[in-house]
C-alpha cells in the first residue's frame, strides 16, 4: 500500500472513539452479514452516485485489503447518475491514492491503493447498472434521500442504512476543501472500524 495512505490509516485507526453508539450498532449488523456469508459483495447506494457511495466502495474495500477481509467485493450505484464529483475526487487524492482520469463527461477514474493490486473502477451509474451485482448483494444507502426513494433494492438479499451528511452543502464555499476531508475522513474511520470486526 502507498506509504502516504498507510500513514493515513494508521491515523484513522486510531478515532474509533468518534463513532457513536447507534452508528457502532449499525456497522457491527454489516460486520456480520460479511462474517457470515464468506464471499460478500457491498453495493453503496446515494442519490447521484457521485460522493458518498464512491467513498464508501473506496474506502470499504481499502480497508478490507488491509485488515486481511478476503473475498469482499465492494461497489456503488446511485438512483440516478451524474458523474465522480471532483471535490470527492481530490480529497481521496489528498488522502495518498493515486487516481487516473480519462476524458469524458462520466469518466471511468482508476483509483490506485497499491503499486501490485489493480485500480478501483470508478463512475457513475444507478445502482441496477450492469457494472454492478444483479443478485445476493448487501445494499447500503449512504444518504437519507435514497433511503427514503428506495425501500426495497431488487436482488439485494440484505438492506443497510448509513447515512452521512452531503459535503455538497460546503460547495463553493471557503469550507469547502475541509469539508470534502472530513467527510473523507468520517467514511476511512467508520469503514476501518467496520473490517475491523469481519
Amino acid at each position: 500500500m502507498y506509504s502516504e495512505l498507510s500513514s493515513y490509516i494508521q491515523n484513522v485507526k486510531r478515532t474509533p472513539a468518534e463513532i457513536s453508539e447507534g452508528r457502532i450498532d449499525q456497522l457491527n449488523n454489516i460486520a456480520n452479514y460479511i462474517r457470515e456469508k464468506g464471499e460478500a459483495k457491498l453495493t453503496f447506494i446515494c442519490t447521484h452516485n457521485s460522493r458518498r457511495s464512491h467513498l464508501c466502495q473506496i474506502w470499504a474495500k481499502v480497508m478490507a485489503e488491509y485488515l486481511g477481509v478476503a473475498n469482499l467485493e465492494t461497489y456503488s450505484g446511485g438512483t440516478e447518475a451524474t458523474a465522480f464529483n471532483s471535490r470527492a475526487v481530490a480529497a481521496i487524492k489528498r488522502a495518498g491514492f493515486v487516481v487516473e482520469k480519462p476524458d469524458g463527461n462520466n469518466p471511468r477514474y482508476k483509483i490506485f491503493f497499491d503499486e501490485n493490486e489493480k485500480p478501483l473502477i470508478c463512475f457513475s451509474k444507478t445502482f441496477d447498472d450492469t457494472y454492478n451485482p444483479q443478485k445476493d448483494f448487501a445494499a447500503i444507502m449512504t444518504c437519507s434521500d435514497a433511503d427514503e426513494n428506495c425501500p426495497v433494492v431488487p436482488g439485494a438479499e440484505k438492506r443497510f442504512s448509513i447515512p452521512y451528511v452531503d459535503s455538497k452543502e460546503s460547495d463553493g464555499t471557503p469550507q469547502e476543501k475541509a469539508t470534502y476531508d472530513e467527510r473523507c475522513r468520517q467514511i476511512a474511520t467508520e469503514m476501518y472500524y467496520l473490517m475491523s470486526q469481519v
